[in-house]
């Protein structure tokens, strides 16, 4: 049985009655977070403009068929967003902190691991508040794995120790601090994108979108039951590390094996 949940307000995005199912659609000018830069700026890695294959015929149903999909230039935090800066949001908004700080001591002891227990909402309302986004389930693919079809950040090559944590038990000791395994890199310099915790992306799940999808920055269906989960965590196989591996989960569920990184627009080149 799992621990009684702390909860945190409910964040409402966008206005005029708008469901869950238009939040990630709606703008900043519309939000009730405020929007401001984080404290410290994360570390971010841009992601140029252009073309990438997407998908892989080699993995499950709902990552077929491999197809192109063009996309506007994107930042992508370097890093997954840490207890540390997870606790600053929630003293911000004087918000009850997820259950993963119970003991008051995680966002001090642990300020440099990657938070957790953080539904769908509660990481888009951090990106809101840090003046970002969720990636689309798009971006993250690409930053995951460039534009040369790699099976994983780091290339072709099934995951070492030294480029990714999984494999392992259960276990708060078993989640890596960011940014320790750099080997495992993805061609931009995003790290920790397999491995260590599943990512919350923008994009609700369909398991045939694949099947028709816009060529030129794809979201994802317009609605949706689930979001989708991207990146594998510290207790999986190899096979869920891949970077077109695809999962999902209710947007309001609270698990020890997700977490998530934030996006921002590049500016246009002038």
């Amino acid at each position: 049985m799992r621990p009684a949940r702390h909860r945190m307000p409910a964040i409402v995005i966008g206005s005029g009655g708008r469901g869950l199912a238009h939040q990630q659609r709606a703008r900043p000018a519309t939000e009730v977070l405020s929007v401001r830069p984080e404290p410290v700026p994360a570390p971010m890695v841009l992601v140029p403009a252009g073309e990438f294959t997407m998908g892989s015929d080699e993995g499950d149903d709902d990552e077929q068929p491999v197809h192109r999909v063009v996309l506007d230039s994107f930042y992508l935090d370097t890093f997954e967003v840490t207890n540390g800066r997870f606790a600053k949001f929630v003293a911000a908004i004087q918000s009850e902190p997820p259950w993963g700080f119970a003991d008051q001591e995680t966002p001090v002891v642990d300020a440099e691991r990657p938070v957790r227990w953080v539904t769908w909402l509660e990481a888009t309302g951090y990106c809101l508040w840090a003046g970002k986004r969720l990636p689309t389930e798009a971006e993250w693919e690409k930053a995951a794995r460039g534009t040369d079809g790699r099976v994983y950040p780091w290339g072709n090559d099934p995951p070492t120790a030294a480029q990714a944590v999984f494999g392992l038990k259960e276990g708060a000791e078993t989640v890596s601090p960011v940014g320790d395994h750099p080997q495992g890199r993805s061609p931009y310099g995003a790290q920790d994108l397999a491995g260590n915790l599943y990512e919350w992306v923008a994009d609700w799940y369909d398991d045939a979108f694949y099947a028709s999808p816009p060529t030129r920055n794809p979201r994802g269906p317009v609605v949706g039951s689930t979001k989708v989960q991207r990146g594998g965590s510290y207790i999986n196989s190899p096979y869920r590390l891949r970077a077109a591996f695809r999962t999902k989960a209710d947007p309001t569920e609270h698990d020890p094996h997700v977490g998530f990184r934030c996006a921002q627009d590049a500016p246009p080149r002038p």
